[in-house]
């Protein structure tokens, strides 16, 4: 069953891709959404036996992969409480997205290519997540990237959606730099990949020490701060951010399957799965806090002023995956791995529905030609209503009751404010303020999407219409989960079945306590996200329903600030300068004096000029006239004679 999971989507793939022309693109279509839907159910089978049903990790062996002197490596699936949860996660999303596309790109000629790269991105997910082995891990990491790429710069007609890919796949680079160096660095310290050997000796190495440029440093803290590194870039923390955004280029299908659940939660799994070296470094766990407290701030604050619904969307995942690297820090790892799953539910379904809203007004994003959809498109604003509660966090303080991210967001937040990590504080502060935040654009889309005045054109206007039911199914379905996931699962993944429930997969320190402190934390504390919440809908509602006019005044007395955080922190614009412009620089000196006034001038170029300077002279002796060949031959004669008397060669 389990490596049916895996390599369904794989055939699904291979199918399409090869053969898409011959049968058409009903049957790839047909044939990839029913591949998947097939691994989603047995994922949910996997999921109910493993996890609630408490059995013990399995490990399926598929293949031998790699030998080579003392690296051996074999593609093994492993399937614990972590990788199940992971597995649901993924196929549910990436199911409810391929029949999702069936009516969004219905259009499209090329749709039997895009059902194969979706079906090509899952199967590379489930690879990471499945993996036993840090190389194993990394094939699927580097899979996921060839596959958003594919993705994102599906429509390759349109520059900026090749741009957005290329940004995507470099970035993402420069992360699996440091995520390459810290596998290579667990394989020095630890002679092996395997997360088994790995973790049993783990706590031998705590006091380990590496010394380079003539300092000693933890060997523990650097290689967790390399895989970290990693973590940052697939998963669009702050610095290694820019990408994301960018990526909303592609098709709508495609940011819910990469923003929702898989690719960006690559990094947040990748943590959560390393959890006992995490541990053994208190500072690289400081640095987790430090970095996610900071992507949850900055990109809500950057999420306020965003007019493409797309990317408002957008800057919501990226603040969410910060509150999941907050809690990865603080050591409450079930915490993370618990917002991780509602987040996938009512992110995929804010996507999905904002996919429908750009189909129902021919193909337009921006918030500021909509206004007062919902009498013309119900189930989607119902459907959008429901992500944006669950986002929000809205339930009832102090209880289980409430939409899915009530329960997993409330969970983090209180964990900030009773952990003792040294930035802990710091912390707390930034995601409840990015909880303010969060809740005012959220609202914000709603009024200027499907309230107020409409402001759309009247051609736009005329042809507005609800999606198809192919279109609103997995919505519903999506909305499911966005109401009942985090108050059915609360119990496991940071509740009374903790520890029946990951059974030892995650790994907390016995001096981290957080898994009983911030069950005693103020009931101030416990207000804190509903209250913000409530600021954020009051002050939206203000701004887009009663006074409209109201967020253009301040845009104009605060232009500073209005632009600051319109053009994202001018991060795009620095690293043009630092990185862009400073690479060309460097190309081009090194194209011109380098290569064309060096290598060119005295190398290539160079000789093939002397051979024609020689060439040219010697043609000259080309008269036609037979005199000038008799006097050369008799030169010739004469210094051959020559040569022959004074070299001793005549007797």
């Amino acid at each position: 069953m389990y490596s049916a999971i895996v390599f369904l989507p794989l055939f699904g793939f291979l199918i399409a891709g090869l053969f898409g022309r011959s049968i058409g693109h009903r049957s790839a279509e047909t044939i990839t959404s029913g591949l998947v839907i097939l691994a989603a159910l047995l994922s949910w089978i996997a999921f109910l036996s493993i996890a609630i049903g408490q059995t013990e990790p399995q490990i399926v062996p598929v293949m031998s992969w790699i030998h080579s002197g003392t690296l051996s490596i074999d593609w093994t699936i492993r399937v614990d409480a972590l990788t199940a949860v992971m597995l649901v996660v993924v196929n549910t999303v990436s199911a409810v997205v391929h029949v999702y596309s069936i009516g969004y790109m219905h259009d499209d000629p090329h749709r039997a290519r895009f059902f194969a790269y979706l079906s090509l991105f899952t199967f590379t997910m489930l690879s990471l997540v499945t993996a036993d082995n840090l190389l194993q891990m990394f094939f699927g990491w580097e899979g996921v990237g060839l596959a958003s790429y594919l993705l994102i710069g599906f429509w390759y007609q349109k520059p900026s959606a090749n741009a957005a890919a290329m940004k995507a796949f470099i970035v993402n680079r420069v992360g699996d730099f440091g995520f390459l160096l810290g596998i290579c660095g667990i394989y020095v310290l630890f002679d092996t990949t395997s997360f088994a050997d790995i973790f049993s000796a783990a706590p031998s190495m705590a006091d380990k020490t590496i010394v380079f440029l003539g300092h000693e440093w933890s060997a523990m803290t650097t290689v967790c701060l390399l895989l970290f590194m990693g973590a940052m870039g697939k998963s669009a923390q702050f610095l290694l951010h820019t990408w994301l955004p960018d990526a909303m280029e592609g098709p709508t299908p495609v940011s819910a399957l990469i923003h929702a659940a898989t690719m960006v939660t690559a990094g947040v799994f990748m943590v959560a799965r390393l959890s006992p070296l995490f541990e053994l470094s208190p500072t690289a766990l400081e640095v987790v806090t430090f970095v996610g407290a900071t992507t949850a701030f900055f990109a809500a604050t950057v999420g306020l002023v965003q007019n493409d619904i797309k990317r408002v969307i957008a800057y919501s995942t990226c603040s969410q995956l910060g509150y999941m690297f907050v809690a990865l820090g603080i050591g409450a790892y079930g915490a993370a791995i618990f917002h991780l799953f509602t987040h996938a539910f009512f992110k995929a379904l804010l996507f999905l529905g904002a996919g429908s809203v750009i189909h129902s007004v021919s193909n337009e994003q921006d918030m500021r030609r909509m206004g007062g959809l919902a009498k013309h498109i119900k189930v989607t604003y119902w459907m959008m209503m429901i992500g944006t509660l669950a986002l929000t966090g809205v339930g009832i303080p102090g209880t289980i009751i409430g939409f899915a991210g009530f329960n997993s967001k409330d969970a983090i937040i209180e964990s900030a404010y009773a952990a003792h990590n040294a930035v802990s504080g710091y912390a707390f502060g930034m995601v409840v303020i990015a909880a303010l935040f969060t809740s005012f654009y959220s609202w914000r889309l709603i009024f200027m999407t499907f309230h107020g005045k409409e402001r759309m054109s009247a051609d736009v206007k005329a042809h507005i219409h609800e999606s198809p039911k192919v279109m609103i199914l997995p919505l519903m379905l999506l909305a499911v989960g966005a109401v009942f996931a985090g108050m059915v699962f609360s119990g496991y993944f940071f509740g009374e079945h903790y520890d029946a429930f990951w059974n030892g997969t995650l790994f907390t320190s016995e001096e981290n306590h957080i898994l009983h402190a911030f069950h005693d934390v103020p009931w101030a504390v416990k207000l804190a996200p509903f209250v913000m919440m409530l600021i954020g809908l009051v002050t939206a509602y203000i701004f887009y329903i009663r006074a409209p006019n109201l967020p253009k005044r301040l845009a104009a007395r605060h232009t500073w600030l209005y632009k600051f955080l319109l053009n994202k922190w001018y991060f795009d614009e620095i690293y043009d300068v630092l990185f862009v412009q400073s690479a060309k620089k460097l190309g081009a000196l090194l194209w011109k004096r380098g290569d064309e006034q060096v290598i060119d001038r005295f190398g290539p170029n160079g000789i093939a000029a002397r051979v024609m300077g020689m060439t040219n002279r010697i043609v000259r002796l080309q008269t036609g006239y037979l005199y000038h060949y008799a006097f050369a031959m008799m030169i010739g004669v004469a210094l051959i004679i020559t040569y022959t008397m004074l070299s001793g060669g005549a007797h």
